[in-house]
C-alpha cells in the first residue's frame, strides 16, 4: 500500500507540472512559439527527472516496506527478534525464544512446565485441553509391565498380532523375533517400538484386554481424570490426555529406575533369536545425546492426529523440572521448544542471581 501511495503522489505532481506548462504556452499565444518551445523542452527535461526520481523511490520503498511492515507486526506483538523461520532442522533454533516482556513463546499447541519438587507451574499453554498423546502412552505401558512383577528375562515373541494394521507403521522387529521382556521394554521406551509394546501387552496375565484395563486403573490411581487408554502403543487416537495429567504420569514414571535408564539411553543393541548379527536401535529423542542437557526421563510420540509430542524430566538451572509439549507441527519443533524452555529458565535464574547479588 505504501508503494502504491508514493507512486500515485509523485505522478500527480509530475502531471501538475505538465499541465502548468501547457497553460502557460496558451497564454503567451502563437506569436511566442520559440518561448513555448523552450518551455516545453524544460518541462520534458523536468518530467524525465521526475520519472527517474519515481523509479528511485519505488526501488527504495520495495526494499524497506517489507521490513518495516514485519517490524511493526512484531513490535505490536512485543517480539524482539523479527526473523521468524519456517519449521525445519536449520530453522528450529531461529524461532522466537522470548517476547520483549521476557515471557516464553512456544510453537507446541499445548505445553506445561512445572517444578518437580514443589509442583509450581513455570509455564502453561492450554494445559487442560484433551488431545491424543501417541507414543507417550508407552510410559504407562512400562509402568503396568513393571507393576506386574513378571520375570524380566522371560522370552517375549513378536507375532502377526503385533503388526500395525491400523496405520501401517514400520518396525525393525520382524515377526518371529524373540527377546527378553527387559529388552522389549527397553526398545518400547527408547526406540518407541510399537511391536515391542504390543508384545508386552499380549504377554501380560489375561492378555491385551487385561493389560489395557490395568493401564486405565493406573491412570485413575495417579489422578489422571482426563485421560483414557485404549491400546499399549499409542497408535489409536482414543489414547487421550492433557498436559496436566501427563505431568502426573511423568512424575510417577520417574519413580521407576528402569524407566529412567531405558528412556534416556542413547542406543541399545539386541540379537534376535536365530540371528548371529546384532541390530542397533537408537533413541527417538536426540536431546539425550546432548552434553547441554541433564535428562532423567524422556519419551517422544507422533501420529498425525497428535502431532509431535515430547515429555521429559530434566535438571535445568539447578532445579528438576517436568516438560510436556503436545501437538508440535514441525519435525524439529518439539526439540526447538524444549531448548527454548531450557534457555528461558536459565535466563530467569541468571537474572535472579544478578539481582540478588546487587541487593546483597
Amino acid at each position: 500500500m505504501f508503494v502504491k501511495w508514493l507512486l500515485a503522489g509523485i505522478l500527480t505532481i509530475a502531471s501538475a507540472f505538465s499541465v502548468a506548462g501547457e497553460q502557460s504556452a496558451h497564454r503567451h499565444g502563437d506569436g511566442k512559439k520559440s518561448a513555448v518551445t523552450a518551455q516545453a523542452g524544460k518541462a520534458a527535461v523536468k518530467k524525465t527527472a521526475q520519472k527517474a526520481t519515481v523509479r528511485k523511490h519505488v526501488r527504495h520503498a520495495k526494499q524497506t516496506s517489507g521490513a518495516k511492515t514485519r517490524n511493526k507486526l512484531h513490535a505490536k506483538r512485543g517480539v524482539k527478534n523479527t526473523k521468524v523461520a519456517r519449521h525445519g532442522r536449520k530453522s528450529a533454533n531461529r524461532y522466537l525464544a522470548q517476547r520483549s516482556d521476557g515471557s516464553l513463546f512456544l510453537m507446541s499447541s499445548m505445553a506445561l512446565v512445572v517444578n518437580q519438587e514443589d509442583g509450581s507451574t513455570l509455564y502453561a499453554k492450554r494445559p487442560a485441553v484433551r488431545a491424543p498423546i501417541a507414543s507417550l502412552t508407552k510410559l504407562m505401558t512400562a509402568m503396568v509391565t513393571l507393576d506386574a512383577n513378571l520375570p524380566m528375562d522371560e522370552p517375549v515373541t513378536v507375532t502377526e498380532a503385533d503388526v500395525d494394521t491400523l496405520r501401517g507403521s514400520s518396525s525393525r522387529l520382524p515377526v518371529g523375533a524373540t527377546l527378553s521382556r527387559e529388552d522389549m521394554l527397553h526398545l518400547a521406551l527408547m526406540a518407541s517400538e510399537n511391536r515391542a509394546a504390543s508384545a508386552l501387552a499380549r504377554h501380560y496375565p489375561g492378555g491385551r484386554h487385561a493389560f489395557v484395563d490395568a493401564m486405565n486403573r493406573k491412570a485413575d490411581e495417579l489422578g489422571m481424570r482426563q485421560s483414557w487408554f485404549s491400546d499399549p502403543t499409542g497408535l489409536r487416537t482414543e489414547n487421550i490426555s492433557t498436559a496436566q495429567d501427563l505431568v502426573k504420569m511423568v512424575k510417577a514414571a520417574y519413580q521407576y529406575p528402569m524407566i529412567r535408564r531405558f528412556s534416556t539411553s542413547e542406543s541399545h543393541e539386541v540379537v534376535f533369536s536365530g540371528h548371529s548379527y546384532p541390530v542397533l536401535f537408537r533413541n527417538t529423542n536426540a536431546l539425550v545425546k546432548s552434553e547441554n542437557w541433564d535428562i532423567g526421563l524422556s519419551k517422544t510420540g507422533y501420529i498425525n492426529e497428535a502431532g509431535r509430542c515430547l515429555v521429559m524430566q530434566a535438571r535445568i538451572a539447578q532445579q528438576p523440572v517436568i516438560i510436556v509439549l503436545l501437538d508440535a507441527q514441525g519435525t524439529y519443533t518439539r526439540i526447538g521448544d524444549a531448548n527454548r524452555v531450557k534457555k528461558w529458565i536459565e535466563t530467569k535464574a541468571l537474572r535472579a542471581a544478578v539481582q540478588a547479588a546487587k541487593v546483597g
